[in-house]
């Protein structure tokens, strides 16, 4: 895939010299105990551009971001900014030099209003004699909001605000640098659309198109398609190195791929040469099942080894059909049967009884305790078979880990690590052993790969690919329609409650996305 854009706004006039870039890192070092995460450094982001920066879990593009924001000061090597040598000894010195940040996890404060989320920690501006004059920080704030196009009162509270409405909030809080930084912004943009469907995908990126003659952009992302699309040039790194300078117009998917793993993107990256005929076994039956306004008379029989991909959009019901099978919003209708006993299930713990284990989507929110070690998060869901008298076998606990460790092939330092210290890929092995340790005979697999690079994603499909094949029955939503198809023995489509198509997945048989979207929408 390419991307055809058009030029940077501040582009030279033919004849005349370039302008100096908008900011630059020249010949950067940084290491840590035991790590050289960053060899040699040397990029460049030009007035009114927008640069992609891809690369693997590992691949120093979070310490390269953090040096950028100010959060981490380098070893060695320069920043440049406009040209002319500077530092960034602090995120609020970085700032006050116009480099901004939108964060993945977002980090407005939902309790707080629009505006003062805006201005948080510069409501100096608006404070006299230590009283705030609210009406002047509403009103500009109002201005900010107009910048992304985003019609919000900033009266109201941030939690009531959309997922996709508060990433406008934080571009808009990022554009006030302009007000007091004294040169040309640059925004960070920090895996902005990972938890945003498409539309909403398309309108920031319009945004963001629209603001270049204010900013200039890096955008960093695992979704390459993406990455393709807004950049006018990226750059790829592996173990610490910047590996390619690339014209986005040029590139494709392939050669990124290759670039960020050293390999080509294989034909059978969904593993589907690994995919086996599911078992006649019935280990989940849903008859005519309901829930409030969200989805009805959902009716499908899952098989042991089986995948079943369910496709929709937001809204579509599908989110909480599988917040239903995981225990969290019992059905109010119609049958829920697990190997035939019929079942309600009131608590995620009684999902867990009969043996079905969630791989939530923000599994750093829902799947882990970020400061637990890895042993600890993987035993957490069959404690019991590992307590007497209240105390835990430690012995026991690090057999079993280390054992999953090794079998899952866990990057880690060791299984006293915090979970907090891996890669997001290795986190979600570490989600998935423990609900292999609890033999968990039913996954569901909410958004498994997402924020994950293409060679994290690839060692996960294989881990699914292994566990179906012992009989353990999968339901997947994922955040792609081509992901839900390769993957999946069975796709069922959901629009507005309901399902509006099931088709059958078998290699060789692959239903075309084309075919599947006309039921979506």
């Amino acid at each position: 895939m390419s991307a055809t854009l058009t030029p940077a706004p501040s582009a030279a006039a033919p004849g005349t010299a370039p302008p100096p870039p908008a900011l630059a890192l020249m010949h950067v070092e940084k290491r840590f105990p035991g790590v050289h995460a960053l060899k040699d450094v040397t990029i460049e982001i030009r007035p009114g551009e927008v640069v992609g920066l891809v690369g693997e879990n590992g691949a120093g593009k979070s310490t390269l971001m953090k040096i950028l924001s100010g959060v981490y000061q380098p070893d060695s090597g320069d920043i440049l900014l406009d040209g002319k040598k500077t530092r960034f000894v602090s995120a609020s010195d970085a700032m006050s030099q116009g480099i901004g940040m939108v964060f993945q996890e977002q980090s407005l404060l939902t309790n707080l209003t629009v505006g003062e989320n805006i201005y948080l920690g510069n409501e100096k501006q608006f404070t006299r004699f230590g009283i705030v004059d609210w009406r002047a920080l509403y009103a500009a704030a109002s201005r900010q909001l107009a910048k992304v196009q985003i019609d919000a009162d900033p009266r109201m509270r941030a939690d009531d605000l959309g997922f996709a409405a508060r990433q406008m909030v934080e571009l808009a809080k990022a554009l006030t640098l302009e007000e007091n930084a004294p040169g040309h912004l640059v925004i960070l943009l920090d895996e902005p659309t990972s938890v945003l469907e498409r539309a909403e995908i398309e309108i920031l990126f319009a945004r963001v198109r629209a603001l270049r003659a204010r900013a200039s952009f890096i955008f960093v992302s695992h979704r390459l398609d993406e990455v393709l699309e807004l950049s006018d040039r990226i750059y790829v790194m592996k173990d610490g190195a910047v590996v390619a300078d690339l014209v986005a117009s040029e590139a494709d998917i392939t050669q990124l791929h290759h670039l960020m793993v050293g390999r080509s993107l294989q034909a059978e990256y969904y593993r589907e040469p690994l995919q086996r005929p599911y078992r006649d076994e019935v280990v989940l039956e849903l008859d005519s099942l309901r829930h409030d306004s969200a989805y009805r008379d959902i009716s499908f029989k899952l098989h042991a080894g089986e995948i079943l991909g369910i496709a929709g959009v937001i809204g579509s019901g599908r989110e909480e059909l599988t917040r239903t099978l995981a225990g969290f919003a019992p059905h109010d209708g119609g049958r829920l049967l697990a190997r035939g006993r019929e079942v309600k299930l009131r608590t995620p713990a009684e999902a867990v009884d009969i043996g079905v284990g969630y791989v939530p989507r923000e599994r750093r929110v829902e799947g882990l305790v970020l400061f637990l070690p890895v042993a600890a998060n993987i035993t957490l869901a069959d404690l019991g078979s590992l307590t007497r008298a209240g105390l835990i076998n430690t012995r026991e606990e690090r057999r079993l880990a280390e054992s999953w460790v090794e079998r899952l092939k866990v990057r880690t330092p060791g299984i006293n690590t915090l979970c907090l210290n891996l890669s997001g890929g290795n986190q979600q092995k570490v989600v998935l052993a423990k609900w292999l340790n609890a033999e968990a005979r039913i996954l569901i697999l909410d958004h498994p790969t997402r924020g994950l690079d293409v060679g994290a994603k690839e060692e996960v499909y294989e881990l699914i690919r292994a566990v179906t094949a012992e009989g353990v029955a999968v339901i997947l939503t994922s955040d792609t329609l081509e992901e839900t198809i390769g993957l999946s023995h069975t796709v069922l489509v959901m629009r507005d409650g309901a399902i509006t198509h099931r088709v059958d997945a078998s290699p060789g048989q692959k239903p075309r996305q084309v075919d599947l979207i006309g039921y979506m929408v």
